[in-house]
C-alpha cells in the first residue's frame, strides 16, 4: 500500500477528477487489513495538503487537492 495508490484511486484526471471517495471505498480497494496504516497515510497526505477532508453521506471522505 502506498500513497500513490491511494490518490490514483480516488481520482481518474480524464475520467473524475473531483472524485469523492469515502474511507471504506479507499478500505476496500486496496484491501487494507491496518486501519490505523491507512489512517496514517490519509493524515501525511492531508498534511502536504494533497488530500482534502470532506463528508459524503455521513461518512469522512477524501478528495484529491493537489497531485
Amino acid at each position: 500500500m502506498k500513497k500513490i495508490d491511494i490518490l490514483n484511486y480516488i481520482t481518474s484526471f480524464r475520467k473524475q477528477p473531483n472524485d469523492i471517495k469515502t474511507f471504506s471505498e479507499i478500505k476496500t480497494h486496496l484491501s487494507a487489513e491496518q486501519d490505523e496504516a491507512l489512517w496514517q497515510m490519509l493524515e501525511d497526505m492531508k498534511q502536504l495538503r494533497a488530500l482534502r477532508e470532506v463528508e459524503k453521506n455521513g461518512e469522512r471522505a477524501f478528495q484529491v487537492a493537489a497531485k
